[in-house]
C-alpha cells in the first residue's frame, strides 16, 4: 500500500480554522480533480463535515504525496500554508486505515459513537466514484470502513456512548429551556413546537426526520431549491396519505428574505445546515424577527385577553423563546445571535467546547478490538492481492512450459493415439501442479507477515518471472526433435 491521509479536525484545530478551510460540494469536485492531476497521487477521495476536512489519496512516494496534499488542502482550503501546518495531522499506510477504520466508528467524532459518519463516508466514496477518482485501493478501504462501522454499529452497545450530532445539538437547546429541576429529554421539549429546518442535504434531512419523530407540531423545509425540499416535506407530512404514527405536518418553502423571516416569526425551533458560502441568517434578520413575533404576541395577547404561556418577555407581552441549531460548516447563523435577548443559539463551535458524558468503556474497547481486528485483515488482503500477480505469473510460466514441452512430445512420437495422449497431458499437469502448490500457498501466508513482499520478490527472481522471454536461435525446434 502506498495510502496518505493528511486532515484537520476539531481534534487538532479550532473551529475558527475549520469553518474556514470548510469546502462546498462544488469545491470538493474541483479538489478532487486537482488532486488527481497532480504526478505522485493516483487515485483520491475528499472526506469533508462538519467537523474535520480529510484527503486520502493513492501516491507513489510518501514526503512528494505530503507536499502535494498540503498545498491541495491549504490552496483549496483559502488559508496559508503557514497557518494550516501546524494544525494538519498525516497518516500513512496501516496508519491511514486505522484512522479511517477509527472515523468510521465514530470514535473519533465530536460526539463519540454518532452513527452519521458513515453516511458522510458514502457520501466521500460515491463522489470520488462520481468523478473516477478513487481506484482500486480507495475503493476498498472505503467500503470495508462502511462495514466496519456497521459492524462496531451492530456488535457493541457504542450506540448508547453517544448520539447523533443533531441530537446532541437538540439536547444542548433543551438543556438551556426551561426546566430548573433537570436535563429535559428531547422529545419532551420538542413536542408541539413548530421547527424550521433550512437546507436538505444529508445532515438537515437527519435534523427533520429527527424533529418529526419528536413530535414537533409542524415542520417546515426551507431550501434553495424547492424542488428537493417538496421532496423531504411529503416524506414526512403526518398528512399525506399512507403515513401514520403521528408525524407532524409539513411543507417547503424557498430560502428567501421574505419566506424566512416569516417563517422565524412562527418558529420554536431552527436547524440550519446548508453549506452556503456566506450567512443564511444574519444578526439583523433574527432581530426583526423577534419583533414581529413580539407583535404576534400582543395580538395575541390582545384576542385571548391574557398573555402567551412562555418565559422570555417583550415589550408588553410575552412571547416564545427561539432555538436555534447551526450545524453548518462553515456557520449559517451570525454569532450576533448569542447576544440577543429570547434567542438560545448552539452551533459546531459551542458543541466543541461542550461537556459531553465519558461513554460506556466497555463499549469503547470493544469497538478498539474490532478495528485492530479489521485493520489486520485489510492490510493481509491487500498484501496478498499484491502477491497475486506473482503466483499468477508462476502458474502462467508453468502452464507454457508444459504446453511447450507436450507438443514437442506429440511431434516426437505421433504414433500417440488420443486416449494415451490424454493421459500424459493429465500426468504432467499433475506433477507441475504438486510442484507449485506448497510455495504459492505458503508465499500467500508469508504475505500477511512483516515483509511479506519479499518473498514475493525473491519468487519472481528465483523463477525469472520479470524477464523477457528469450528467441529461440532459428532451427533450434528442428535440432531437438532429430
Amino acid at each position: 500500500m502506498t495510502l496518505l491521509v493528511v486532515g484537520v479536525s476539531h481534534r487538532s484545530a479550532p473551529v475558527s480554522l475549520l469553518e474556514r478551510v470548510a469546502l462546498a460540494p462544488e469545491a470538493r469536485v474541483a479538489l478532487l480533480r486537482d488532486m488527481v492531476g497532480r504526478e505522485p497521487i493516483q487515485s483520491a477521495a475528499v472526506l469533508s463535515t462538519c467537523n474535520r476536512i480529510e484527503l486520502y489519496a493513492d501516491v507513489t512516494g510518501f514526503h512528494a504525496g505530503l507536499a502535494e496534499l498540503s498545498a491541495l488542502l491549504s490552496r483549496h482550503g483559502g488559508v496559508s500554508r503557514e497557518e494550516l501546518s501546524p494544525h494538519l495531522y498525516v497518516h500513512y499506510d496501516d496508519r491511514a486505515v486505522h484512522h479511517l477504520f477509527t472515523v468510521g466508528c465514530g470514535l473519533d467524532s465530536m460526539v463519540v459513537g454518532e452513527g452519521q459518519i458513515l453516511g458522510q463516508i458514502k457520501e466521500a466514496l460515491a463522489l470520488a466514484q462520481d468523478e473516477q477518482t478513487a481506484g482500486r485501493l480507495l475503493n476498498e478501504l472505503f467500503q470495508q470502513t462502511l462495514r466496519v462501522g456497521k459492524r462496531a454499529h451492530s456488535e457493541t452497545g457504542i450506540d448508547r456512548a453517544g448520539q447523533s450530532l443533531v441530537t446532541f445539538g437538540l439536547t444542548q437547546l433543551a438543556d438551556g429551556g426551561q426546566d430548573p429541576a433537570g436535563t429535559p429529554e428531547v422529545e419532551r421539549w420538542l413536542a408541539g413546537k413548530r421547527a424550521l429546518v433550512i437546507g436538505a442535504g444529508s445532515m438537515s434531512s437527519l435534523a427533520a426526520a429527527v424533529l418529526a419523530r419528536a413530535g414537533v407540531s409542524e415542520l417546515v423545509i426551507a431550501n434553495r431549491t424547492l424542488e428537493r425540499a417538496e421532496r423531504l416535506a411529503v416524506s414526512l407530512d403526518g398528512r399525506h396519505a399512507g403515513r401514520e404514527g403521528g408525524l407532524p405536518r409539513a411543507r417547503a418553502v424557498p430560502i428567501n428574505a421574505i419566506s424566512i423571516a416569516a417563517e422565524l416569526a412562527l418558529a420554536d425551533v431552527v436547524v440550519s445546515c446548508t453549506g452556503a458560502a456566506g450567512l443564511v441568517l444574519t444578526a439583523e434578520a433574527v432581530a426583526g424577527a423577534l419583533t414581529e413575533r413580539s407583535a404576534l404576541a400582543r395580538t395575541r395577547a390582545r384576542a385571548d385577553g391574557a398573555s402567551a404561556s412562555t418565559t422570555t418577555r417583550a415589550g408588553s407581552a410575552q412571547v416564545r423563546p427561539l432555538a436555534v441549531l447551526d450545524l453548518a460548516m462553515p456557520r449559517d447563523v451570525d454569532a450576533g445571535v448569542h447576544r440577543l435577548d429570547g434567542v438560545r443559539l448552539v452551533d459546531i463551535e459551542s458543541l466543541a467546547e461542550a461537556s459531553v458524558d465519558a461513554p460506556m468503556a466497555a463499549d469503547v474497547d470493544a469497538v478498539t478490538r474490532i478495528v485492530a481486528e479489521e485493520v489486520a485483515a485489510f492490510e493481509a488482503a491487500q498484501q496478498a492481492a499484491q502477491i497475486a500477480p506473482t503466483v499468477v505469473a508462476l502458474r502462467s510460466m508453468a502452464a507454457d512450459v508444459v504446453a511447450s514441452e507436450l507438443a514437442r512430445l506429440h511431434g516426437r512420437l505421433p504414433g500417440l493415439d488420443d486416449k494415451e495422449r490424454t493421459e500424459i497431458t493429465r500426468t504432467v499437469r499433475r506433477v507441475v501442479d504438486k510442484l507449485l502448490h506448497a510455495p504459492t500457498v505458503r508465499v500467500k501466508e508469508l504475505a500477511g507477515e512483516p515483509g511479506g513482499a519479499d518473498y514475493a520478490a525473491a519468487l519472481r527472481e528465483l523463477f525469472a518471472l520479470d524477464a523477457p522471454p528469450q528467441p529461440q536461435p532459428a532451427g533450434a525446434m528442428e535440432q531437438e526433435r532429430s
